[in-house]
């Protein structure tokens, strides 16, 4: 009888543990990024995130992330940059608790190419993670990998998608992939947005989240007076 009740017990108290990480809501990622010319070789890379567990609203995490682009040739662009995170950890809202802080030290090289009309990215990147959390400090290191395929629809639109894999240098080595699909469109010059879908899996864990996304690429070398 005993037994019996601690099994009841479990059985409905699983359902609140789910629900506690998020896992069944439908979150969202807010995003701009950067690529900012200064130089015929150099760009500084700007990044801004703003994650949510639900669609606009429950707090997950801010990312800030910015680099220096050294551009081999037009399909080749090596950066080293530095990230600042601050992440809440759990779904539910509590006000006693403490975010963890991460500062993020990341040495990334893309290669470009085209096949046809399909455009294709590989995105090598290994970073260095300092995380403070409440009770202790902690340091990580990963590498990822992202394959990137844009197809043009016209002049305008154009469809994306990537699958990127996380891997950690130290404990469990397959840390999370993430799987995404979107619309874009091109709405100035150096200037477009995003739409899409993205399924992120953990080892013990599936999110769903909306992406929208604004990049916008300026070329602020002062222009030669013809």
């Amino acid at each position: 009888m005993r037994r019996a009740c601690l099994l009841l017990a479990l059985f409905f108290t699983l359902p609140n543990f789910a629900q506690e990480i998020g896992d069944e809501e439908l979150g969202s990622w807010h995003m701009y990024s950067g690529t900012n010319k200064i130089s015929e070789t150099l760009s500084i890379h700007t990044e801004a995130q703003l994650r949510y567990y639900e669609n606009g609203k429950n707090f997950n995490q801010l990312l800030l992330r910015t680099g220096l682009n050294y551009h081999i040739n037009p399909d080749a662009i090596a950066t080293l940059g530095y990230g600042h995170i601050t992440t809440d950890g759990t779904f539910e809202d509590n006000p006693q608790e403490v975010n963890s802080k991460e500062h993020r030290i990341f040495e990334q090289f893309i290669l470009k190419n085209t096949v046809g009309k399909f455009k294709f990215e590989h995105r090598y990147r290994l970073e260095q993670r300092f995380i403070k959390f409440a009770d202790r400090n902690d340091t990580q290191h990963r590498a990822r990998y992202r394959l990137q395929v844009t197809l043009p629809l016209s002049a305008v639109f154009f469809l994306n998608f990537y699958d990127e894999i996380f891997l950690n240098l130290q404990d469990n080595v397959y840390g999370q992939n993430r799987l995404y699909g979107a619309i874009g469109a091109n709405v100035f010059k150096n200037t477009s947005v995003q739409v899409g879908y993205l399924k992120n899996h953990f080892p013990s864990a599936n999110f769903d989240r909306l992406q929208i996304g604004v990049f916008y690429n300026p070329d602020l070398r002062k222009k030669k007076k013809e």
